[in-house]
């Protein structure tokens, strides 16, 4: 988590960390290492580090929206499965076998390939694929909880399912999903670095 930290902070504060601009010319194409540029300059004669660092603020914002939005939905999904149980949840528990049986890297390449290789068509679909691990955890978590006599209580109150979900369920499996959020963010980060090359 440190980590983590440490990178979102550099990303978010680029133009205050960063030595140079992202574009700005300081030097001679292909520079070594020194003293005034720690990583040396690229082709253009730009500061390496000062580019790695501003480049960290496009994947740290874009990774944080992903693993956000994959969140908000596995863990309702999740939660709303394992609350209801019957069909709701066998439906959905087979939806998420069929997105886990076909590897994360090439699920990702096809469904760009059909709707586009633009940002928001990759945040789209990385929060699509996340959504299945996501959704696993919730719903296994949540099903520790939903059997329990305080849940059982509320809903004999006549507690409708938001309520239950947002009251009872999830102050219940939050320590679970907060840990795996920072996990999860790590591959999403790794995981558009590598769509990047491709």
């Amino acid at each position: 988590m440190v980590v983590l930290a440490i990178v979102a902070f550099t990303g978010i504060f680029a133009p205050i960390v960063a030595p140079y601009g992202e574009t700005q010319v300081v030097g001679d194409a292909y520079l070594p290492w020194s003293a005034a540029h720690p990583l040396g300059t690229d082709n253009l004669g730009r500061d390496m580090l000062s580019r790695m660092i501003f480049g960290a603020r496009n994947t740290v914002g874009l990774a944080l929206l992903t693993t956000a939005i994959s969140f908000s939905v596995g863990s309702t999904l999740g939660m709303l499965a394992a609350l209801k149980g019957g069909w709701l949840d066998e439906v959905l528990s087979r939806l998420v076998d069929v997105l886990m049986a076909v590897p994360p890297l090439i699920l990702a390449l096809m469904l760009l390939a059909i709707v586009g290789p633009s940002i928001p068509n990759m945040v789209g679909v990385i929060a699509v694929i996340y959504v299945a691990p996501v959704y696993r955890l919730s719903r296994a978590a949540a099903m520790n909880v939903v059997g329990l006599d305080f849940v059982e209580a509320a809903r004999l109150r006549g507690e409708r399912t938001p309520w239950l979900l947002r009251r009872e369920i999830l102050p219940n499996i939050w320590s679970t999903l907060i840990a795996e959020f920072g996990v999860r963010f790590c591959f999403v980060f790794l995981f558009i670095a590598a769509l990047s090359f491709l």
